[in-house]
């Protein structure tokens, strides 16, 4: 480009200053010569075009700026938004656009002083051209960063430093926000190629600016760009560059070892040089945003993804809670910082914690009239910083060395007291108008500690300090929290919802922490806190659910909120009561007794509305305290309420024995049909249910019946077989009798019985053993099979009920009297479908409204007992299916137009067969194949031409998708007539049990084989490609351990055949090697897979080592560089001879190997595969 001489005479230059100072423009004389000079240097900074074409003039750049700003005004006018996006995509996608971009970041600035306008020039159209002109310097330079030269790289960073710098105190921020962005991910994107001394050349220029020589704006803009840098080197939220994976680390590693603490340190002392003139001062003034932007990137490097793991310091007084629990109920956040002990200066024994508390309690002091104070940026940052400070674990505290910690935690504790103490006063302040900020970030203080600490520590903590313990606090500052709930009539959360939400967090750390067998266990004290904190929130509970008895506002929380909703709450709640449960079980027991008195009083004159209500939230609680969720599993009795009542060994004079006696005497009155017309609502049952429920789970008929614990022998013996089990368990049969045929049309209620209760009953087997004798589970059965009133259910709930009532043959002696339940249960529904079938006039019949009805639920009848089918029942329930394949082809036909039904038949014969396929003879099996084949043509002669693969964009719209819902189901069959599972099992089979009947096979019959395996290897299903693996392996073994005995093994077959072409073709054994070492290095696939992967690949590198070479040379030669070319080479060869690897089939050997590919892939898969 030809030079630009751009000579201004001294006077006009000083003119021009004076003018724009004068109209209010805040630039400085450096800023504006240096964004001067940069147009004239474009010829030294810039990039030459590649093949020798002269780069563009002057003219051409301004035209290009031109037209970006005119494409960024239109999109914001709205006028011709697709050319205009198209124009800003030509950019960034043109090749080396740096030199125009630079121009449009910088050009009308210099045009401004060239042709002496005002500020107004600048302020035309440019802001967001220079953006989107940045956002293309970066797409432009990661895209060619490979063709890019050396110092083109390094000019393009300091070009975009020095911009941000320079430019530091304009008015349009997002744009150096941007530009600064951009440099820091253009850094990072050759932080493995710069030097040392290069990139302490760039930190050199970004720490002066922090330093503040250059002035407030400055200063300002270097920590930004240290953030943006922070940023973009965490995993989490780093940029996407096309980059292996491992690039991202090794930069992630580099930037925490050699850098991170500096940047703190930077950011600290930055902080430091502003402070004492934040304090000092009687108005706003700009180094408070230096200060804010400081501590905001001191937040973000604790916040850091650190390695270390904590060490013998926090497995002792400090590690109850200790751990990241993705799956914890949790509401509120608190992030571990585990540094490691090369930040224990900086962080712990420099006097930087009393140095960040007294720069708060000094802005606290000054600014303590100002209300707005708390919650403006600076006080935000500070405290966020501070209360990051509490969650400091892990090998920063030496394990020698305890005091270290708790010093630690007291100092904070002591510095934020204030916060939250004293609750009564801070609640009323904060009624009064205060912000809730402060005493909300007091309360994730506690969490945090609570988090990192056991009880005992946390509770000793503050002892030193005040004549109560943190415990005490804790407790008080709650109960404060719920008194301000009590006083709130609002549906609108207010800030003793969040505070209510944080302190019940901070109880579950301390009381169920995530890394621990048991509860935690309370000094005396707290034992007695916690006590008087449950009975507040039991009255603080009981009060809003008599309060919204007769509140028809529809949109009320508590009337709508469902008992999942609740659910959250409710277990922290629970873990509170358990503390304290000498106290708390009595007071449940004496409150439930109490309101169950008050029901037999004045009934039928007595409004017991409110009473109702009440005993619905007690159920709930209660439920929650004595009684643990399953989750898939058969919970046991909580431990605290084990050991608190260990000396009680009277069942009658046992609190939880009580309680639930309680309770199910009060359940039981609902089979009286006037006292469930009077008492029992829908709703109160919906606890009723969900309760016995959650409590059978646990305490009926226990397996844990014969344990040795006296307390807890009392506790599940009392409701064992051999004692009040067997009644109970009658009691609860009847009541979900009751609960389906007495309240019609109550689908909560209905779900729960048949969901919650009946299904949970039926999965343990020695409970079945008596559920089948009871009379009341044969008056269920009865009234399953011939009470119309069970026709009246959701379809999935005759469904689920089939299902319970077939499952619970298990308690049932023998297969012969199993199947003849099923074949009494069900037999007469498909008796009716076959004589329905058979009538003449078939098809006026099946139209009608009840005849429908009728079909649909005996459908899903029949469908559940398929689900249901187990190796004792199979026979009868594939007689139930053969019985009415018939009518099932008969009844497609004649109702092809009712899609519903048409979908219920179809999906009963996939649940069927799902069911059967892997129990079928041969004969057997070709009958429902055929039978399949049958529904399939009649149903595609019905309905060719009403799916169109055209229309198929329709499924885009839940409504229309109604409508393929048959469809689906036909796919399923297929997939189930193909039968996935049971194929791929009996491939593995075969190949394992008789490799040499495999090897015998003809070519087409081998390739056929050997097609379906290459298939299963790349299924989505784990167990399909599990399966297909260990097929591999029996393959390979069984060729190599043939050869090696001078045997043909797989003969042909692993020599390779020639084509139709004369062509020799790779053997399947070589195929096969290639196909799973790419899976391996280059594919997705879960980690589970790696021990059976290893298994199949051993053999498989014994019979073709040669291949194996060839393979690995040519990997080795693919990459890029030397380092990555010597590692890989190193990591395929400790494949096949670390750990003292042999070469045979041992099981050792399969030992060694399965490490060995694990260290492996480890080693090679993140820089093979790319982000």
């Amino acid at each position: 480009m030809p030079e630009i001489h751009l000579l201004i005479e001294t006077r006009t230059q000083k003119s021009l200053f004076r003018d724009w100072e004068y109209r209010g423009l805040e630039v400085t004389k450096w800023n504006l010569w240096s964004s001067y000079r940069e147009v004239g240097e474009l010829k030294m900074q810039g990039f030459q075009e590649r093949g020798g074409g002269p780069p563009p003039d002057l003219a051409q750049l301004q035209s290009t700026m031109h037209a970006i700003e005119l494409a960024c005004t239109s999109i914001q006018m709205h006028m011709n938004p697709a050319e205009a996006e198209a124009t800003l995509l030509s950019l960034s996608q043109s090749h080396q656009p740096y030199q125009a971009c630079k121009f449009i970041l910088v050009g009308r600035f210099i045009l401004a002083i060239k042709h002496f306008v005002g500020p107004q020039y600048l302020e035309y159209g440019v802001a967001n051209a220079r953006f989107q002109a940045a956002a293309a310097i970066k797409v432009a330079a990661i895209r060619e960063w490979g063709f890019l030269g050396y110092k083109d790289k390094i000019n393009l960073i300091s070009f975009c430093l020095c911009f941000t710098m320079q430019h530091a105190n304009s008015p349009d921020g997002y744009v150096q926000v941007k530009v600064s962005s951009v440099a820091a991910q253009l850094l990072k994107r050759g932080w493995l190629d710069f030097t040392g001394a290069e990139k302490e050349s760039f930190f050199y220029q970004v720490n002066q600016a922090i330093s503040g020589i250059h002035g407030v704006d400055v200063q300002f803009a270097g920590i930004n760009f240290l953030e943006s840098l922070v940023s973009e080197f965490s995993p989490s939220t780093s940029s996407a560059m096309g980059l292996p994976r491992e690039f991202h680390e090794q930069c992630r590693k580099s930037l925490e070892r050699d850098h991170l603490k500096t940047f703190y340190c930077w950011a600290r002392d930055a902080a430091l040089s502003v402070t004492n003139r934040i304090v000092e001062s009687d108005s706003a003034i700009p180094e408070v945003k230096v200060c804010t932007a400081a501590l905001r990137l001191m937040l973000q490097i604790l916040n850091w993804d650190f390695p270390y793991k904590s060490g013998s310091a926090a497995s002792t007084i400090f590690s109850a809670g200790v751990g990241q629990d993705n799956d914890s109920p949790k509401r509120s956040e608190c992030n571990l910082v585990q540094p490691g002990p090369a930040w224990r200066e900086i962080l712990v024994t420099s006097g930087h914690v009393g140095w960040l508390l007294s720069l708060y309690a000094a802005l606290r002091q000054k600014f303590s009239c100002e209300g707005y104070w708390l919650d403006c940026p600076i006080a935000v940052s500070a405290r966020k910083i501070i209360v990051q400070f509490f969650s400091l674990t892990g090998t920063i505290f030496p394990s020698d060395n305890m005091q270290l910690h708790e010093h630690h935690l007291l100092q904070l504790l002591s510095g934020i007291i204030q916060w939250i103490d004293p609750p009564d006063a801070i609640s009323k302040a904060i009624e009064s108008g205060k912000s809730e900020s402060e005493m909300l970030d007091g309360c994730r203080a506690l969490l945090s500690i609570a988090t990192i600490t056991s009880p005992t520590v946390f509770d000793q903590l503050l002892k030193s300090a005040r004549p109560f313990g943190t415990l005490t606090l804790l407790s008080t500052l709650m109960i404060e929290v719920v008194k301000n709930l009590m006083t709130k009539n609002s549906e609108e959360e207010t800030w003793s919802w969040e505070a209510r939400d944080i302190l019940l967090d901070t109880w579950t750390a301390l009381l169920a922490p995530v890394n621990s067998g048991g509860n935690a266990v309370l000094p005396p004290e707290a034992r007695s806190a916690a006590a008087n904190l449950f009975a507040l929130i039991v009255e603080y509970e009981l009060r809003a659910a008599a309060a919204s008895a007769f509140n028809d506002d529809v949109d009320l929380n508590y009337l709508q909120s469902s008992i999942s909703a609740m659910d959250e709450r409710l277990s922290s709640y629970a873990l509170i009561a358990r503390a304290a449960s000498d106290v708390t079980i009595p007071l449940l027991t004496g409150l439930f007794n109490e309101r169950y008195a008050r029901l037999t009083q004045g009934r039928g004159i007595v409004d017991h509305t409110e009473t109702l209500e009440e005993l619905y939230s007690l159920l709930l609680i209660t439920g929650h305290v004595i009684a643990d969720e399953g989750e898939g599993e058969t919970p046991l009795v909580p431990y605290v309420i084990q050991t608190q009542f260990s000396d009680i060994v009277e069942a009658e004079k046992h609190p939880v024995i009580i309680l639930c006696s309680s309770i199910i005497r009060f359940a039981e009155q609902s089979l009286n049909p006037e006292m469930r017309a009077s008492v029992f609502s829908p709703r109160l049952m919906e606890a009723v249910i969900w309760f016995l429920a959650r409590w059978s789970s646990t305490y009926l008929m226990s397996p844990e019946e014969n344990t040795d614990m006296n307390s807890r022998k009392v506790l599940v013996g009392f409701f064992g077989q051999h004692n009040q089990g067997k009644p109970v368990l009658d009691i609860i049969i009847r009541l979900a009798l009751t609960t389906l045929v007495s309240y019609p049309g109550e689908k909560d209620l209905q779900v729960l019985t048949c969901y919650q209760l009946l299904h949970a009953l039926v999965l343990r087997k020695h409970i079945c053993v008596h559920l089948v004798q009871l009379d009341s589970w044969r008056d269920l059965a009865n009234a399953f099979a011939n009470d119309k009133t069970l026709l009246l259910l959701n379809a999935a709930h005759q469904r689920s009920l089939a299902q319970t009532l077939v499952r619970s043959v298990s308690g049932l002696r023998n297969s012969e009297s199993s199947n003849q339940y099923v074949r009494d249960l069900m037999g007469h529904m498909a008796t009716y479908l076959v004589e329905l079938s058979r009538k003449n006039d078939l098809k006026s019949i099946a139209q009608q409204p009840d005849v429908i009805l009728s079909v649909s639920c005996l459908l899903e009848r029949l469908r559940g007992a398929a689900s249901a089918s187990e190796p004792r029942t199979q026979r009868a329930i594939y007689e139930l299916g053969f019985s009415i394949m018939n009518p099932v082809l008969a009844l497609l036909e004649v109702y092809k137009d009712e899609s519903a039904v048409v979908y219920l038949l179809l999906k009963f014969v996939v649940d069927w067969v799902d069911g059967q396929i892997s129990y079928l003879e041969a004969q057997e099996t070709v009958t429902v194949v055929n039978f399949c084949m049958n529904l399939l043509q009649l149903y595609s002669s019905h309905n060719i031409g009403k799916i169109s693969i055209s229309l198929s964009s329709s499924l885009l719209s839940e409504a229309k998708t109604e409508k393929y819902k048959d469809l689906r189901a036909l796919l399923q069959l297929l997939s189930n007539l193909c039968s996935k599972d049971l194929y791929f099992s009996l491939l593995s089979h075969l190949l394992e049990v008789y490799p040499e009947t495999v090897a015998q096979l003809n070519t087409d019959a081998f390739t056929h084989v050997l097609g379906t395996l290459d298939f299963g290897l790349h299924h989505q299903d784990v167990d399909v490609v599990d399966n297909c693996l260990r097929a591999l392996r029996a393959l390979a073994s069984y060729h190599y351990n043939e050869t090696r005995a001078g045997k043909m093994g797989l003969g042909s077959h692993a020599a390779g055949l020639k084509d139709q072409g004369g062509n020799l073709q790779e053997g399947i054994l070589s195929r096969f090697l290639r196909s799973l070492l790419q899976f391996l290095l280059f594919e997705d696939y879960s980690p589970d897979l790696v021990s059976s992967a290893a298994d199949a690949l051993l053999p498989l590198l014994l019979c073709e080592q040669g291949l194996y070479q060839r393979l690995g040379n040519e990997l080795i030669e693919r990459q890029p560089n030397e380092t990555l070319k010597s590692r890989l080479a190193n990591a395929l060869h400790g494949l096949t001879s670390a750990n003292q690897l042999t070469s045979t089939l041992e099981r050792k050997n399969y030992q060694i190997f399965r490490k060995n590919l694990t260290s492996f892939l480890i080693e090679v898969r993140g820089f093979l595969r790319t982000k």
